[in-house]
């Protein structure tokens, strides 16, 4: 069988300038430095802050609540409404049996997949850049806002970059044609089983992938732009095609059952001009990168790998959001693995260029870059890890309504997706009557539950006396738009007064006593 290389691709000249070290044969303490680094940098910044001051916005609430529903309940519910979080929820009902429910069980595994993501960019630098430009991509992976932001995210976004930076590790070892030593076995690249199983591998982790996020496989044109840009060879052509091919047939019907379920995306906004602009930054400074990385074609590079992995999915996903507003950056968080591939490929040509003239100087490029990367993103990296970095907080307000509630009260939520308060902290409603509610979440295969018509509503609402009101704070609130939250309203407003009031990161909680009769 054919070793799976790049054509007759010319040697990176970043090889070129270093030692030996730098190429994928280097020595195995550069190998595993380059990774072991940026995986604990990233890891500590993970744990850093993690519990958010006891906080769960909303999108961690969901995963929560469901999390501790059985198997066979979150299937129901899957046929409903977030099926392609299914794999996810089913990932964190495991974790939440075996270690309970809290926030470290609740973000954890996406700090530990940074870490991997992390140790990926220092892996793939480290073979097409040399050690000093994986070591710094790697560190810049873990310091990039946006990566911070979702490291301590109780959602699937970080483990979908994990699993795109091994399948791209995994593609530029078979273009380079050798395995993680530098050679395939017996020294002659990759062959026979080794070959297959590296493709079934990489085939079978862009399938993961998927099943975590469909959008996840906007990775595939990505890399498939990496083999045009490298020249790759028929061999490799045939055997990457097979395996993306397969596993987007069995991502496929997730993605087809997905869109019946396209109205919970229907609050994204369309896209706009000033939406832009984060993206074309992105692409600037990783085009700098690129640049000085002087890829040209048939040559395996950073910027040949990384500009692609930048560049394509933020592209595509922009082209997607033109037919229907898809475009948060949270779906395309993969894409700044190789925005910080490119980072560490500029550190890394800024060492090679000082190296010859200032010897001791040139080693001290990375920890300055490094220390004034943290200085600059400090006031940030503090912000994301505060409960006012997210819209709300379902928590907030359970001492409030402790407080306020007295047994046999009754309970409204406007609009009833903060019934979400209840799901994650039930003990804070006991004795407590959900008057709207015909069927639970759990019952009815939701996240907000089933609730009676307008007018069952209307009429038992006039009869209680007190109403706990817990909805949104004024600053993130909407106008009701369900016809259910339009008739809560004006029955409040025409028929009770508020006695009570507290408002905390983003939730409010209201206590309203039936007004007296007009005589």
């Amino acid at each position: 069988m054919p070793t799976a290389r790049t054509s007759r691709a010319a040697p990176s000249s970043s090889e070129g300038a270093t030692t030996s070290s730098a190429s994928p044969a280097g020595p195995r303490r550069h190998r595993v430095l380059v990774r072991a680094i940026p995986a604990v940098w990233t890891f500590l910044f993970g744990l850093w802050g993690l519990s958010r001051q006891g906080s769960v916005w909303r999108d961690e609430a969901a995963t929560w609540q469901v999390a501790q529903r059985s198997p066979s309940e979150i299937v129901h519910m899957l046929g409903n409404v977030d099926v392609v979080h299914g794999c996810y929820y089913l990932f964190m009902h495991a974790l939440f049996a075996c270690f309970g429910p809290g926030t470290t069980t609740l973000r954890l595994p996406s700090v530990l997949a940074a870490a991997v993501a992390a140790a990926c960019v220092g892996a793939i630098g480290h073979r097409l850049a040399g050690p000093w430009a994986g070591l710094a991509g790697g560190l810049a992976f873990g310091l990039l806002p946006a990566v911070q932001f979702y490291l301590q995210e109780g959602r699937p976004y970080a483990l979908v970059a994990a699993g795109a930076g091994i399948s791209t590790l995994l593609l530029v070892v078979l273009l380079q044609g050798r395995g993680p030593g530098g050679r395939g076995p017996g020294g002659r690249g990759l062959r026979g089983w080794h070959l297959t199983a590296h493709w079934a591998a990489y085939g079978g982790i862009v399938l993961m992938s998927g099943l975590l996020n469909w959008l996840s496989l906007l990775i595939l044109p990505a890399h498939m732009t990496t083999l045009i840009w490298s020249r790759a060879d028929r061999g490799v052509w045939t055997r990457w095609t097979a395996a993306s091919g397969v596993a987007t047939a069995c991502a496929l019907p997730l993605v087809l059952f997905s869109r019946g379920q396209s109205a919970q995306v229907s609050w994204i906004p369309p896209l706009t001009w000033h939406m832009l602009i984060g993206p074309a930054v992105l692409l600037a400074i990783g085009g700098a990168g690129a640049l000085l990385d002087r890829p040209r074609a048939g040559r395996l590079s950073a910027a040949v790998v990384g500009l692609p992995l930048l560049a394509v999915p933020q592209l595509a996903l922009i082209a997607l959001s033109l037919v229907q507003p898809l475009f948060l950056d949270r779906y395309i968080l993969f894409s700044l693995l190789g925005l910080a591939l490119l980072i560490g490929t500029a550190v890394g040509a800024a060492i090679r260029a000082a190296t010859p003239r200032f010897p001791r100087a040139s080693r001290w490029i990375l920890p300055v870059a490094i220390a004034a990367a943290m200085a600059a993103l400090l006031p940030q990296a503090l912000a994301k890890r505060s409960p006012a970095s997210r819209v709300d907080d379902v928590l907030a307000v359970t001492s409030d309504i402790r407080r306020l509630k007295e047994t046999g009260n009754a309970v409204l939520f406007i609009p009833s997706a903060r019934r979400d308060t209840e799901s994650v902290t039930p003990g804070a409603f006991t004795g407590l009557r959900d008057i709207a509610l015909t069927r639970s979440p759990r019952d009815s295969g939701t996240l907000k539950g089933t609730e009676a018509a307008p007018a069952r509503i209307r009429a038992a609402m006039l009869a209680e006396r007190r109403i706990l009101l817990v909805t949104d704070a004024p600053r993130v609130a909407r106008e009701p738009g369900a016809e259910r939250d339009k008739v809560k309203s004006a029955v409040l407003r025409e028929h009770f007064r508020a006695i009570a009031d507290a408002q905390v990161r983003g939730r409010r909680v209201t206590l309203y006593e039936r007004r007296a009769p007009a005589h």
